[in-house]
């Protein structure tokens, strides 16, 4: 069972750029495909970004170009670096195991993500 940690969000203007941490602890990270989602405000949970066990990755049209997905193995950790940000990337970003996240379980508290001037 892994068990995640999300960290590195904040208030950034358009434009600006902010880089998120997933941090795992339990057994199994490295062989788990992971993903970032976000969540705004009256919005349903969407994925934004995945990444598999071997670093291949896939992105969410609205994010492509913008956002990379990363990970760390040796550091159980997983990044989502965001450039180029706009106001409707505001929202609350998790991430979770893509099976976990498919049955809807295991979620974190999230990091609030809000790009406004």
């Amino acid at each position: 069972q892994v068990q995640l940690v999300e960290s590195g969000g904040g208030l950034v203007q358009p434009g600006g750029s902010l880089r998120l941490s997933c941090a795992a602890s339990g057994s199994g990270f490295r062989f788990n495909t992971m993903g970032w989602y976000r969540q705004a405000p009256g919005k349903e949970r969407e994925r934004v970004a995945f990444i598999t066990s071997n670093g291949l990755t896939n992105y969410a049209d609205s994010v492509k170009g913008r956002f990379t997905v990363s990970r760390d193995n040796p550091k159980n950790t997983m990044y989502l670096q965001m450039n180029s940000l706009k106001p409707e990337d505001t929202a609350v970003y998790y991430c979770n195991t893509l099976l976990n996240a498919d049955q809807n379980r295991s979620w974190g508290q999230g990091t609030q993500v809000t790009v406004s001037s």
